[in-house]
């Protein structure tokens, strides 16, 4: 593992990918899911017994068939922006749990003490783990939604072509695979940027802490604004950890606060010809003060951790 800090990095990165498999696990049973998932829908489609609902079926490929191909855009976004939303769900999941286990994990089976024998710092350490939660995490996700709307789209081609239907016409030529993806990709990362503070303080409680990461780091969250209420009679803490939801996530300004992209905002900029991508406001994502000040939060609580994990007694 000798080597520049850029070599060590993608050693040290490679290394959590082979040690937590959930990062890309995870997202795999999910992607099997929705693939079986649209396969028995549309295997239930084609053997549904109810009367006349095939021929309702063919009515609504032909209607389909006559609208505008920005209507039939909008109808396919909202498919895969559904498909984007779950692995998204999902994605958040991964990235707490990982890095609540990040540094535990290590200390818990010894395996500290091989890994501190290496030519790499506790410093570059903690950077590929945070790295990882923040910029991996995200990509890998993204990777495998992407090849999931890819086949969730080759088996509605295939079921399209069965019915009589043209599936370039229906489908491809509709389809806005590339801007969807740009938006989910970027959704992905710039919410992984967002809630930085969190996985910093997740990374500084799995240095830290005996046991019970994930009460160890989701307790003080919550509590913190619960005894500031009952004591302090304020709601100050409320309040700044409502500024940090998804909602309040600068690269768009009309996020919804539950699925994290405003699909209907999104769908209506598909069927008015527009693309995803212009909704979203980069420089006022990137001009944000309470985003780099997020960032330096989570840069002083890695700070912490990499402190904590040099001086551990078992290291």
């Amino acid at each position: 593992m000798v080597g520049s800090p850029i070599n060590n990095q993608l050693a040290l990165i490679r290394r959590e990918l082979i040690e937590h498999r959930a990062i890309y696990v995870a997202p795999v049973v999910i992607a099997v899911f929705s693939i079986l998932s649209t396969l028995m829908g549309f295997v239930f489609a084609d053997n549904v017994d109810i009367e006349g609902a095939q021929e309702h079926i063919d009515m609504a490929l032909l209607a389909a068939s006559n609208i505008d191909e920005n209507q039939r855009g909008a109808i396919l976004s909202s498919l895969l922006l559904g498909v984007s939303g779950m692995f998204g769900f999902a994605m958040m999941f991964i990235m707490v749990f990982y890095a609540l286990d990040a540094l535990y994990a290590e200390r818990k089976n010894k395996s500290i003490l091989f890994w501190r024998s290496m030519p790499v710092t506790d410093a570059e350490t903690v950077i590929s783990k945070l790295l990882v939660t923040l910029l991996v995490i995200p990509v890998v996700t993204f990777g495998l939604a992407a090849v999931v709307e890819i086949v969730v789209l080759i088996i509605s081609s295939i079921w399209v072509s069965m019915r009589g239907a043209s599936a370039w016409n229906l489908i491809w030529n509709a389809a806005p695979l590339f801007d969807t993806w740009a938006v989910t990709l970027t959704m992905f990362v710039t919410s992984a940027l967002w809630f930085a503070p969190f996985f910093g303080w997740f990374l500084l409680v799995s240095g830290f802490t005996k046991r019970s990461p994930f009460l160890m780091g989701i307790v003080p969250i919550l509590l913190l604004p619960m005894l500031g209420s009952l004591i302090l009679k304020t709601n100050l803490f409320w309040e700044i950890l409502a500024s940090r939801g998804p909602q309040a996530n600068p690269i768009f300004p009309t996020l919804d606060s539950i699925r994290f992209i405003d699909e209907d905002a999104l769908i209506g900029a598909v069927s008015e010809g527009m693309t995803m991508m212009s909704l979203l406001d980069f420089g006022r994502f990137f001009a944000s003060i309470d985003m780099w000040l997020g960032l330096i939060v989570c840069g002083l609580f890695a700070g912490g951790a990499v402190y904590v994990r040099r001086y551990r007694d078992e290291s």
